[in-house]
């Protein structure tokens, strides 16, 4: 999924990273003839790719970004209460991360491109919502659940 670049700093070998919108970290070297990117050679480079985007991997393997916080949750849902909008495809903002917590019985959680795929979230799981990643919730059984909201610090 592809991710603007929000910042620029470097790891602890000195090797440049860029921050991406999502929360993710991710190495930008010059490596040629492998990787090809002179603009990360200098300052000025760096900054004339600010607001650019990466793909960013770690965000179609739907990984939990460090340094979020919780600012927000739904109320307790059932089989019964599910709102509509969540039984049809929908996303999140740009750099709103989601948790989908499930506290009785189970939930199929339906993930759409780049994912493409079903899970069987059960009591006590959650499952990562990415931002702008369309998904969906598929109600089969008696269920309770709640999602949270985090966003970065």
């Amino acid at each position: 999924m592809k991710r603007r670049i929000v910042g620029f700093g470097m790891d602890a070998q000195g090797e440049p990273i860029a921050y991406l919108d999502c929360g993710h970290p991710q190495h930008v070297r010059h490596n040629p003839p492998f990787v090809n990117r002179p603009w990360v050679t200098t300052e000025a480079g760096r900054e004339g790719m600010l607001g650019s985007e990466l793909m960013c991997p770690r965000c179609d393997r739907m990984e939990w970004p460090e340094g979020l916080v919780a600012y927000r949750r739904t109320p307790e849902f059932t089989e019964q209460t599910v709102p509509a909008g969540l039984v049809r495809d929908h996303a999140t903002k740009r750099g709103v991360w989601g948790k989908l917590c499930v506290t009785e019985g189970a939930i199929r959680y339906c993930v759409q491109a780049p994912v493409n795929k079903e899970f069987t979230i059960a009591a006590p799981d959650d499952a990562v919502i990415v931002p702008e990643m369309k998904h969906h919730v598929r109600v089969e059984a008696p269920v309770r659940f709640h999602v949270e909201f985090w966003k970065q610090n």
